[in-house]
């Protein structure tokens, strides 16, 4: 695959260079009416970081990735900064900001009416304003980066799920984002295809892109993350590296929820 490093656009990258905070969350709530679906989370994740969250289903992992481009706004009183800028709620400088956080669903979210080619473009001509050639040229390196560049022509339904999701990587990283969200990526695929888009995703982390993971394939998590954030009901209750977590977890429903998971 033809490798793009994330600091193409000039962003130190050398294992010396010292590492800025990129998302900043602090004492983020967010209530669904009377449900309380995070509370008191503040987190930093640093430039070229891998973070994986993981935990059991309806603990806020989703909730979490969604509040930091604002498909989720936050209670009164938080705070979220991407590079050091605040969230706005809205607007046109939200927009800007969002630009900077590229996010791959479980469902690929992919244009139907339009061609693999067209759905990784659209972006960066319409939001950055890239010029069409320019923008062709980028995303045919970045759909062979990602091994479906011989797709390109095709609609997304003539894709399988893995190469569908492999295309919402390349339309996301078509915008030359700061940071990578992901919640779930596989959980929609097959499992014979779960495996090729992680090989893209370890690829990115091995390139030094800073990503936020919400994922459920601990094999990844340990292969890939630098950083594991568990949560369960709302909370980060453990925030520690993977080898630390998996070996020698110190909270009780941590131990309880690895005990089930890796039992299967």
């Amino acid at each position: 695959m033809t490798q793009i490093t994330p600091w193409s656009d000039g962003r130190a990258a050398g294992p010396s260079a010292p590492r800025r905070p990129l998302v900043e969350l602090v004492d983020v709530n967010k209530h669904f009416g009377a449900f309380q679906a995070l509370t008191d989370i503040t987190l930093t994740i640093p430039e070229r970081q891998v973070a994986i969250v993981i935990g059991p289903s309806g603990s806020g992992k989703s909730t979490l990735c969604r509040t930091i481009n604002r498909l989720e706004t936050i209670d009164d009183g938080g705070r979220i900064s991407i590079d050091g800028t605040v969230l706005p709620e809205e607007g046109k400088a939200l927009a800007a900001l969002r630009a900077d956080v590229g996010m791959v669903f479980q469902s690929f979210n992919l244009f139907a009416h339009k061609s693999v080619l067209e759905n990784v473009t659209v972006g960066p001509i319409k939001v950055r304003g890239v010029k069409k050639a320019q923008a062709v040229k980028e995303a045919m390196t970045l759909l062979e980066r990602v091994g479906v560049a011989e797709q390109a022509k095709k609609l997304p339904a003539e894709l399988s799920g893995g190469q569908q999701q492999r295309v919402a990587i390349a339309r996301a990283l078509a915008m030359r984002p700061k940071v990578m969200l992901f919640d779930e990526p596989t959980s929609a695929l097959d499992p014979e295809m779960v495996q090729e888009v992680l090989d893209v995703m370890v690829q990115l982390a091995e390139e030094g892109m800073t990503m936020l993971v919400v994922t459920h394939e601990m094999g990844f998590a340990r292969q890939a993350g630098d950083r594991v954030i568990f949560m369960d009901e709302g909370r980060v209750l453990e925030d520690t590296d993977p080898e630390s977590f998996f070996t020698d977890p110190q909270h009780d429903r941590a131990k309880s929820f690895l005990g089930k998971i890796l039992a299967h």
